[in-house]
């Protein structure tokens, strides 16, 4: 590895010549050749594709969420940092959806689309030696990432819908926060009674907030916090940004939650020590569907190792197609380990993955919740375990667009309200209470 160039002097270069002796391998040449004459079709045939199952009824409301994060470094020691973050949901249904051009939307149709129909938080957390009266970084973090989610200009409802998921209130017996590390003294027995936002650690007395169950301080020390707690507060927020409307429709009206299909941009995972906030989710998944009322819900991923793998296997894919990847097939295949050790997902995801040939020319990579009687997760789905598969597939043609590859209109146009500040900021709930005034 060669030194790099500094301020007074220049790097140093790498050599020219030193991968010729590694090149008088015979086995090397033959590989070297075999990488240069690579040909797509010697790969084998993929024989997995399923048909659609017979489609359901297409879904009439759509909600879309998305985020962005952009972290900001002084070039000059000590280096500051400062990560601003933006997560924004859209409503549309399908009467403003058949409006719009998908080949080539007028921009004026899409501002009168979205002038009444995008809600957006924005927040910014310290990341690197930045301190406000004498606070260090380690609790401006905690502060900012609290406040954030208690966020008066979405009426306090990204916290109520927290709440609303950590504690189970959705269920006929809410419960306390599970125990979980003390910030301040590194307790492990840290909780909080039913819906509370604060408290105090039964070991040192110190004040908690209930967003430190997600365990972003330990990703933190004093005086810096890693890049990941800003794009897991974005996920996060996204995540509960979507469920605000799942909880609003649960809590007032079933019929049209019924009738509304929730989209998340990116996997339906939380990973790491924030994967808390999956079992909850899970549960209110199962629960719904228990009772009568699955939750239409997909996210989409655009790039990472399931797309480039999707890429590879449907060159030959009939449209109106399926795949749903397995453990053992999704560790060999695409994540190319063995496939030993717990299940993929099992402690991450509340969706599984399903590759989908739309059409001709689109290609996606979803996620969809299952339902089991065996409890909020399973390894190996079927089709007929994906919660609402046939409504889902359905509502698909309506919601593709033409602008980008293999694209969401609903996603694009979140994206837009998420990466711009061209929007102003709606109240979460007129978005939810126009949804339902349009269905009656």
């Amino acid at each position: 590895m060669p030194y790099q160039a500094g301020k007074r002097l220049p790097g140093e270069r790498a050599s020219k010549l030193g991968h010729l002796d590694v090149l008088k391998s015979p086995l090397v040449q033959q590989l070297v050749q075999k990488f240069e004459e690579q040909d797509p079709s010697d790969l084998p045939p993929f024989t997995g594709w399923q048909p659609f199952p017979p489609l359901g009824k297409p879904l009439d409301i759509i909600f879309a969420v998305d985020g962005s994060w952009q972290p900001i470094t002084d070039e000059r020691p000590p280096y500051k940092s400062i990560a601003f973050i933006k997560t924004a949901l859209v409503n549309l249904d399908q009467v403003g959806l058949s409006q719009i051009d998908k080949e080539t939307p007028h921009p004026f149709a899409i501002r009168d689309l979205m002038s009444k129909s995008a809600a957006y938080h924005a927040t910014a957390l310290p990341l690197r030696h930045l301190y406000a009266d004498g606070i260090s970084v380690y609790n401006a973090v905690r502060q900012v990432i609290y406040e954030s989610v208690k966020d008066e200009s979405l009426q306090g409802e990204i916290m109520e819908t927290f709440k609303w998921l950590v504690y189970e209130k959705w269920s006929n017996n809410p419960r306390p926060l599970p125990p979980f590390e003390c910030p301040h003294c590194g307790g492990k027995n840290a909780t909080l009674p039913i819906d509370a936002e604060k408290g105090n650690c039964p070991n040192c007395g110190n004040e908690l907030f209930i967003t430190d169950m997600l365990g972003f301080h330990l990703e933190m020390v004093e005086e810096a916090a890693s890049d990941s707690v800003a794009t897991a507060y974005m996920i996060i927020h996204e995540t509960l940004l979507l469920f605000t409307g799942i909880r609003h429709f649960w809590e007032t009206s079933k019929d049209v939650l019924s009738r509304c299909l929730f989209i998340k941009d990116g996997p339906l995972q939380i990973r790491a020590q924030y994967s808390k906030l999956v079992n909850p989710i899970r549960n209110f998944l199962l629960h719904a569907n228990e009772q009568g009322h699955p939750v239409n819900l997909i996210g989409q991923e655009k790039t990472g190792t399931f797309v480039d793998h999707l890429n590879l296997i449907s060159r030959n894919a009939p449209a109106g197609n399926l795949f749903i990847p397995d453990h053992v097939y999704i560790c060999e295949k695409i994540q190319h380990r063995p496939p030993n050790g717990a299940p993929y997902g099992r402690d991450t995801n509340y969706g599984a993955k399903v590759f989908v040939t739309a059409n001709e020319r689109c290609r996606l990579v979803l996620n969809v919740p299952v339902k089991t009687s065996m409890g909020p997760f399973i390894a190996n789905p079927s089709i007929d375990q994906l919660i609402n598969i046939e409504n889902i597939l359905a509502t698909l043609p309506s919601l593709l667009s033409s602008r980008h590859e293999n694209a969401l209109l609903p996603i694009e146009l979140a994206n837009s309200v998420a990466s711009l500040s061209t929007y102003p900021s709606a109240q979460v709930l007129r978005l939810f209470a126009d949804a339902t005034v349009k269905k009656k």
